[in-house]
């Protein structure tokens, strides 16, 4: 009776041994993450992580998808393509206005006191030299996005009333580079880089977000159901993205390739663009939301409120 219990000892031993090993041979495959990506600055910190390994490092596999409008990629994230995107504030409102479809899970890209990301413009030869030039003129925006809300805001700051801001619908970016440089427009926001390529064309700044930083902002959201799926893809998504921020912040020029390669810039600006200091791990306030949906339901685009706490999610930050 003793024997058999050794053998049976033994057996189950190199059974249990044999099952570990088998497991620990097996590899995990990394959660592949969807990106919809438009050809914008607030990207470069995805792809220095691509490029210098970090998602990999952390477990995950980033797939770029490449759109070339807001709309674009607004129609890929509601067809359930891609499952992540850098966007802002107001987009998001627009979004979670019925049912919380996206989440906040970080900062792309803010605006400082050293570096502008949306800009309101003079062109050429307008005369136009202050805020006070500004009143009752058309300003080039697109509408019900965070330009329009940048404009008004800015605008508002610097002590202009609300029945003196006048703008006009001028959805694409180039276009209204055109009607701006070209003085069909007086007055045009322009987000950055683009705004310096509109100054090298005679353009003048006349108010930007470095004088008022809260409000310039651009997000990196999820679709709520993809967060929930994989958390430690999102957080291990989150810890790339932080690695890359810190090496850029450390020495930003050392990427004038990925800036040309992926369109990031301008051509004109190659070599002569100075990148802003990236945000490090953080999310909107809740009086930034507060105000963006105040804006929002003051123009009629909204109705309803949309909550702070259900469209943003600070838990995955490292």
């Amino acid at each position: 009776m003793k024997s058999n219990s050794v053998y049976l000892t033994l057996f189950l031993g190199l059974f249990l041994f044999g099952i570990l090993g088998a497991c620990s041979q097996q590899t995990v495959e990394p959660t592949t993450l969807r990106i919809v990506v438009l050809p914008i600055l607030d990207a470069l910190p995805m792809y220095v992580a691509q490029q210098e390994g970090y998602f990999e490092e952390n477990g995950v596999d980033v797939e770029f998808i490449p759109a070339s409008s807001a709309a674009e990629r607004d129609q890929i994230i509601a067809a359930r393509q891609g499952d992540g995107m850098i966007n802002d504030l107001i987009a998001t409102l627009f979004y979670n206005q019925d049912e919380i479809q996206i989440q906040i899970v970080r900062f792309a890209r803010t605006a400082t006191p050293d570096f502008a990301q949306f800009s309101i413009l003079s062109a050429p030869n307008s005369g136009i030299t202050d805020v006070e030039g500004l009143r009752n003129v058309e300003i080039g925006i697109s509408e019900g996005s965070v330009i329009e809300y940048t404009t008004d805001r800015l605008l508002e700051a610097e002590g202009i009333s609300t029945d003196e801001i006048v703008t006009i619908a001028v959805p694409k970016i180039p276009d209204r580079m055109s009607l701006l440089t070209s003085g069909e427009l007086l007055a045009a926001n322009m987000p950055d880089p683009l705004s310096l390529l509109a100054m090298q064309s005679g353009a003048t700044v006349i108010v930007d977000d470095t004088q008022h930083p809260e409000y310039g902002n651009s997000e990196i959201s999820f679709r709520k159901d993809v967060i929930d799926q994989n958390p430690e893809a999102i957080r291990g998504f989150l810890a790339a993205i932080e690695k890359a921020v810190n090496e850029i912040n450390a020495d930003p020029t050392k990427w004038d390739n990925l800036l040309s390669e992926r369109q990031l810039v301008p051509a004109p600006l190659i070599g002569t663009y100075k990148i802003p200091v990236f945000p490090t791990a953080s999310v909107p306030s809740n009086s930034q939301w507060q105000d963006a949906l105040a804006w929002a339901k003051g123009k009629a685009y909204l109705t309803n409120d949309v909550a702070y706490s259900e469209s943003v999610n600070s838990e995955f930050l490292p």
